[in-house]
């Protein structure tokens, strides 16, 4: 159902989960653990499940907050729960009140999970691309800082998410990229498609966490795409030409 992160899983007063597709009760294309409540599945169905994921991290199943994630560079400060329906629009949920989990949605896109754990500060994000180009990694250390938080003290995990050898993107996506800086040419393979490359979005995170001055960054190694049996994945439900696709749920709390 889960995968824990060493370096994290060693701070006293601090749970987490990077949840798997596995033990909930979704079915068909969202089988099991769906937690997306952005998505097409049965609402019933995902409230279960991340009541289930709730309860693995020691919270109640409100208290496992969720955003309307828009691949912005915006965090928010969380210090009491709220609805679906109030949720903020943002891509970064930081608290240091306890019973509070802070987390995000994934299915491809990169979650990280943050922790400083001398001042209690944790946070989750939500870094595809375009959030990691435009500032969601360190706009997220910044307001950790805010609470008491030290960049040398922070803990940072890269959680499963697509791949450089399954994330074949096009000569725009190229561009798009080496025109912020030609050094990020070093995130780019050959692909076996003429006028395509391979994108390293993990190695691309590490960079904006080393910029961003986090003092600790472990990558857990992990392809949504590859993993079938573990993973939800949009790329894989796109070139399969799917309806939907579940989400995979990043949470961190304070106990």
């Amino acid at each position: 159902m889960k995968i824990e992160a060493p370096s994290l899983k060693a701070l006293p007063g601090i749970r987490h989960a990077f949840f798997t597709r596995q033990g909930g009760v979704s079915t068909g294309l969202y089988a099991s653990l769906n937690g997306g409540m952005g998505s097409n599945d049965d609402p019933a169905a995902v409230a279960q499940n991340r009541a289930r994921m709730a309860q693995e991290i020691g919270i109640a199943p409100e208290a496992l907050l969720a955003l309307w994630q828009v691949h912005s560079a915006d965090p928010v400060l969380a210090t009491e729960p709220w609805t679906r329906e109030n949720a903020p629009k943002a891509d970064a949920i930081v608290t240091t009140t306890p019973g509070l989990g802070a987390a995000v949605a994934v299915a491809d896109c990169g979650p990280i999970l943050f922790a400083d754990p001398d001042a209690r500060v944790v946070a989750a994000a939500h870094s595809g691309w375009k959030g990691a180009v435009s500032g969601i990694i360190g706009a997220t250390v910044a307001l950790m800082e805010q609470q008491g938080a030290k960049r040398g003290n922070i803990r940072a995990v890269i959680g499963p998410l697509i791949r450089q050898p399954s994330y074949e993107v096009g000569e725009d996506f190229v561009a798009r990229l080496l025109s912020e800086d030609k050094g990020f040419a070093r995130f780019f393979a050959p692909a076996d498609r003429a006028h395509h490359a391979l994108f390293d979005l993990p190695g691309f995170i590490r960079l904006r966490l080393e910029q961003a001055g986090v003092g600790f960054i472990e990558d857990l190694g992990l392809d949504t795409y590859a993993d079938e049996s573990r993973f939800f994945s949009y790329r894989r439900t796109t070139h399969r030409k799917e309806a939907d696709y579940g989400r995979l749920i990043a949470a961190i709390t304070l106990a």
